[in-house]
């Protein structure tokens, strides 16, 4: 059996049908650029989140940039943020001349809320947290952190929409949020795609007038702007797949269920929580990130089995990447990344392909 870590033809040819009616309609329309389907589909994405804002942006990267530039933070300011993510976190806060601080990892693989706390400095008027994996960190504990030293919350939930935090969605936490629509997301277009949701209206506004050119929506212009709209094709692939996000949800936590119950008595593996098995957190596994032992045998013996494995950000994590010239001591992250791998996860995989998955872990151990 062959199980690619992400069947990228697949993702089309399963939902074919939802996709093609509403491209054709598009198409037949002329309908390209800021028409009504992103209109929609912004409003649409307002509701799942429940949030009372939503803007439809080029790119998880640009949302993030987009959402910085909006707060005013200024040059030598300070962000707070984790070490392990994309390097589009830092990149966004850097290029407007803000100084990103990079923060350890706690057992979840989040951000380390002790480690942050230590990073405060009179410099720091941000923190972004980045809600991996599709599980959100324990957001009560970042609010009171943010409050106590009067801190303003970006979420970078580019791999968090669906998942919830005592019952709240990732993304509205803060002042603003920032989700990616990259194929392999649990929502994804088939192109870049990003969006940011906010619930302060003023905010709103300047990023709305940001993202296309400076202007609003009378079509004056306002201020400097850039080009960052959400193309009008991706949008209703977008809103076409929005209505079955629930069940794709529910199809990867089954997954990890599968994943859990066969792995979880080795002691060499240490596995994700259980869906449900922490009543605060709704877990959405956008990936499905182990911390195992022998990493480097692990996957290149799943790869003589035909299973795809990565580890993410190329195998490392953003400190570790000499050229950003980042350096800080991070010993929980380097010792993480000594074992992380993300195992195939997402709704093209039969259970049957999971179940070979399983059997060629179990058999290496």
């Amino acid at each position: 059996m062959k199980v690619p870590f992400f069947d990228y033809p697949q993702l089309y040819k399963k939902d074919k049908l939802l996709i093609d009616e509403k491209l054709d309609l598009i198409m037949n329309r002329g309908a390209f650029i800021l028409q009504n389907d992103l209109v929609e589909f912004e409003k649409k994405l307002e509701e799942y989140a429940g949030a009372k804002h939503a803007l439809g942006v080029a790119n998880g990267t640009d949302a993030i940039w987009l959402s910085v530039m909006a707060c005013g933070l200024k040059p030598g300011d300070e962000v707070l943020m984790p070490s392990h993510t994309y390097v589009a976190t830092p990149a966004a806060v850097n290029f407007l001349g803000i100084t990103p601080i990079l923060v350890d990892c706690s057992d979840d693989h989040l951000m380390c809320l002790d480690d942050l706390n230590k990073k405060i400095s009179s410099h720091t008027k941000a923190v972004m947290p980045v809600q991996l994996n599709g599980r959100t960190l324990n957001m009560d504990q970042l609010n009171d952190i943010a409050t106590k030293n009067d801190l303003i919350i970006i979420e970078d939930a580019a791999q968090g929409l669906g998942s919830k935090f005592k019952g709240k969605m990732a993304g509205t936490f803060g002042i603003a949020g920032t989700y990616s629509f990259y194929p392999a997301k649990t929502l994804g277009c088939f192109g870049d795609g990003g969006a940011i949701i906010t619930n302060d209206t003023g905010l709103y506004k300047t990023l709305y007038e940001l993202r296309d050119h400076g202007r609003d929506e009378a079509g004056n212009y306002k201020r400097w702007g850039l080009n960052s709209r959400l193309d009008n094709m991706q949008a209703g692939i977008l809103l076409a797949k929005l209505e079955i996000l629930d069940n794709e949800i529910k199809r990867r936590r089954e997954i990890a269920n599968l994943y859990h119950d066969a792995l979880s008595a080795f002691k060499e593996i240490k596995l994700p929580p259980k869906p449900d098995e922490e009543s605060a957190h709704f877990d959405t596994f956008q990936n499905y990130e182990i911390d195992c032992n022998d990493r480097d045998n692990l996957k290149s013996h799943l790869a003589s089995k035909d299973v795809g494995t990565i580890i993410q950000w190329g195998g490392k994590a953003i400190h570790q990447i000499k050229a950003l010239n980042l350096h800080t001591i991070l010993p929980k992250t380097d010792k993480l990344f000594e074992g992380c791998l993300l195992l195939p996860m997402n709704t093209t995989l039969t259970n049957q392909q999971v179940e070979y998955v399983i059997d060629s872990i179990i058999e290496f151990y």
